[in-house]
């Protein structure tokens, strides 16, 4: 047995300890020299947790996005105000319309900005508290409770539209806050629950279900506006947000010790592979030196960086469909949905191929994650520029939005996933630390967005696609550079290796 000790030393011979370390660790990883016996996957406690949270994920981002698709059918005169502006003819639609019954609200283009951007407001307060909370105290019912509250205040948002936009927005950021504490308190959970080598498929899977709820909703809120009316969009998606909270109340725990299901296979598998990147305490938390790593501080540039396409495209690609591409609240639904299947399906692909690279092909950690932001962020910065140039061909349109969303889905198993490389005691801390950011883009992207298109022409919305570009590469850039694929010095306070 060794034993390697970083407290009291210098931060160089820290340095050189912790690299000979991860090569002792990578090295008995790879060639089993502990001789841990891999637990099955199928019908296993660690990968019913990841469809759970799944399912949770798809809660949150159907929640997040419905009102995308629902100011459309919420707005007053909204065709006739924008068909002069509108360089391609609006698409007829030969169905009646049945949604009678909702009201409409006289909202300039300034107050839908700060609508659909204000539950960022909410969400930016709770990215660290929920790491720390988590943390220390399980992330089970945080993670749990914090979606809970974002669906309680989904179902009073036609109750607080009727208010105002004032009381819209103040709910809005009250989900937010409820929903800031979701990726945080995940990411700590599977600290505790993903084996090294199994970390690529297993939050893939888990953090996927935003992208599919959004694949969801997407359409699926246009086909309860155009049939019902916009106010159903928020009462069904929140009912199917409380049979969620009940099933993972129930099947749930915070780590394998404590699962009452799980078999014991499992549970000696997963805790012994593991076993050797966690901290043995919860209490101690190395703020400064948290701050001053680097391979966080590029987590966080390139999280931040996608995030401003990610969630200007969230909220405003409805808008875009409607007041440029002149499709119908029907139409808007399912093609505002295509980027986000396409992202979905790569990032569960990209999953599998980021694990198996590593396992199989014994290609280092850092490499698989560099790689795969390269390609999950420049490419989409590509496609985006591209769909400025379309003019009013509505396939090409589709097909560059479709592709630059798509190919985001790479980079979860980029930078989006490498906190637990660094860090993985404080992995729910430092998303916390980098979703915080990375939260700013949705705070005022739309309403730079809404501000620079006012008239909604093409050549405005071509400004906020070079914008989004732009600040994409640069973020694959910064990672490229400063990214790291191993655990940190001031991550671990002892480590022993037997």
């Amino acid at each position: 047995m060794c034993s390697l000790y970083f407290a009291g030393k210098t931060p160089e011979t820290s340095r050189k300890v912790a690299e000979t370390m991860n090569a002792c660790y990578v090295f008995m990883q790879i060639y089993n020299m502990p001789r841990i016996k891999k637990s099955p996957a199928c019908c296993s406690s660690r990968y019913g947790l990841a469809f759970l949270s799944c399912y949770g994920f798809f809660v949150a981002y159907a929640l997040r996005v419905n009102l995308s698709v629902a100011m459309v059918d919420m707005l007053k005169n909204r065709s006739s105000a924008n068909t002069s502006s509108s360089v391609c003819p609006h698409h007829s639609n030969p169905v009646p319309k049945h949604n009678h019954t909702a009201s409409v609200y006289d909202w300039d283009s300034e107050t839908q900005g700060w609508i659909l951007g204000s539950f960022f407001y909410g969400y930016i307060l709770t990215q660290i508290p929920g790491g720390y909370f988590a943390r220390k105290y399980g992330a089970k019912w945080l993670f749990g409770i914090g979606i809970l509250c974002t669906v309680i205040f989904t179902l009073l948002t036609p109750v607080a539209a009727d208010l105002g936009a004032g009381y819209l927005i103040a709910v809005r950021v009250l989900e937010g806050i409820g929903e800031g504490v979701s990726f945080p308190a995940m990411h700590a959970m599977w600290a505790s629950w993903a084996p090294p080598l199994e970390r690529s498929r297993l939050l893939t899977v888990s953090y996927t279900g935003a992208q599919l709820g959004t694949v969801v909703a997407l359409p699926l809120s246009g086909q309860i506006c155009f049939y019902l009316d916009w106010t159903y969009v928020f009462y069904i998606f929140g009912a199917v947000g409380l049979l969620w909270f009940f099933l993972w109340a129930c099947f749930v725990s915070n780590n394998p010790s404590s699962h009452k299901r799980i078999t014991e296979a499992e549970k000696t598998y997963i805790m012994g592979s593991l076993k050797n990147e966690l901290s043995p305490t919860t209490d101690y938390i190395p703020w400064t030196s948290i701050l001053k790593s680097m391979p966080l501080w590029a987590i966080v540039v390139a999280h931040f960086s996608y995030n401003w396409t990610f969630y200007t495209l969230l909220t405003l690609l409805p808008t875009y469909m409607n007041d440029i591409l002149g499709f119908s609240i029907q139409q808007n639904g399912m093609l505002s949905a295509l980027p986000y299947l396409g992202c979905w399906l790569l990032a569960l692909l990209g999953g599998q191929l980021a694990d198996l690279l590593r396992e199989k092909y014994l290609i280092r950690t850092v490499i698989v994650r560099k790689a795969f932001t390269i390609v999950g962020m420049v490419g989409p910065a590509v496609f985006l520029v591209a769909a400025g140039y379309t003019g009013c061909n509505y396939v090409l349109a589709v097909a560059c939005l479709s592709i630059s969303s798509s190919l985001g889905g790479i980079s979860a198993s980029g930078f989006n996933i490498n906190h637990l490389d660094i860090a993985p005691s404080y992995a729910g801390i430092l998303l916390g630390i980098t979703n915080s950011f990375a939260t700013i883009p949705g705070m005022v992207g739309p309403v730079i967005a809404r501000t620079l298109t006012k008239s909604n022409t093409i050549p405005e919305w071509q400004i906020v696609f070079y914008i989004s570009a732009a600040i994409n590469i640069f973020g694959a850039i910064f990672f490229t550079i400063f990214g790291k694929g191993t655990v940190q010095p001031w991550a671990v306070q002892s480590i022993q290796i037997q």
